[in-house]
């Protein structure tokens, strides 16, 4: 265990040593890494602090039946009763607005006061605006449901903002494929930086492997130096991205805070938990690593 714990305190001050032999490739390859890492960074942020907000903005769509003119005050009621108890199971919520309430909310609105005052009768319908649960297929169930209550009796008009929730759940597909599309960007940064870094040390080490060899050194004690070199690299560029994400907040934040004082509210973004920083900087690390692993087998087969 000692004999074993001397070898990695040598591979570890090695990679250290040849990071500092070379300060400027060192300090470009963290800056690459490091700016590359800080998107996501800023992209979980972004999320991360939306979701308050997010968790307050219906999504479930609404659809609003529109009854017959001729029907009495009291089949809205009925209609209601009807939804509940035969569609119970996709409402989240079923509202009866009576004509002569729609017609007085409209009349307290200056742009329809004067037009609505030369009417003598209350042109609209009874409505009944049911609000449907969340479901991963919302579009397909709102319009079946919408298809159904239009067959039903008094329903003259059924109205379903079906094109919405389809942009919705378009944005919300595009969002995650986009999510993954950036992760793997950054991974295959990551990988290319780290492998060319360590496939020039393997080269202007290749005397010095040599010799090893030759003296009886084995292949895990010739390449462990530099997959600590990889995975130094990216912890170093992992830390040096939340940084430069931390910098960047304090602008977005400025601009954001006046944004939202415009709303009269208060909106500011943060860095994630500091346990998913902590596991972002060790997946960074470990993908380093096998960069490295790869570049060095690879590059130092002579």
């Amino acid at each position: 265990m000692r004999r074993l714990f001397r070898q990695h305190h040598y591979a570890l001050t090695v990679a250290l040593r040849r990071l500092a032999s070379q300060p400027f490739s060192s300090l470009s390859n963290f800056f690459v890494i490091s700016l590359t890492l800080a998107i996501p960074i800023l992209t979980a942020s972004v999320l991360a602090s939306m979701q308050p907000v997010v968790r307050h903005i219906p999504v479930s769509p609404e659809i609003t039946l529109f009854l017959q003119q001729e029907a009495n005050a009291d089949v809205a009621d009925t209609v209601a009763d009807t939804l509940r108890e035969r569609w119970g199971d996709h409402i989240a919520g079923v509202q009866v607005v009576a004509r002569d309430d729609a017609l007085e909310q409209l009349q307290s609105r200056p742009e329809w006061s004067e037009a609505l005052s030369v009417l003598t009768e209350n042109p609209l319908p009874d409505a009944i605006i049911v609000t449907l649960d969340e479901s991963p297929e919302l579009a397909r169930v709102a319009e079946t449901l919408a298809d159904e209550w239009r067959t039903l009796e008094h329903v003259d008009t059924v109205q379903l903002d079906h094109d919405w929730v389809r942009r919705l759940e378009a944005i919300l597909s595009f969002l995650r494929v986009a999510l993954w599309v950036l992760a793997v960007g950054v991974a295959l940064v990551v990988l290319a930086t780290v492998f060319n870094t360590v496939r020039m040390q393997a080269l202007t080490q290749r005397e010095e492997i040599a010799v090893a060899r030759l003296v009886g050194a084995t292949e895990p004690f010739v390449r462990r130096p530099f997959l600590y070199l990889g995975a130094l690299t990216g912890l170093i560029s992992g830390v040096l991205a939340i940084g430069f994400a931390a910098l960047a907040l304090v602008p977005l934040n400025k601009g954001l805070e006046r944004l939202a004082s415009t709303y009269g509210t208060q909106l500011s973004l943060g860095l994630p938990d500091a346990g998913s920083l902590a596991l972002s900087l060790v997946v960074v690390a470990i993908l380093a690593a096998v960069s490295a692993r790869w570049s060095v087998t690879r590059n130092t087969r002579f």
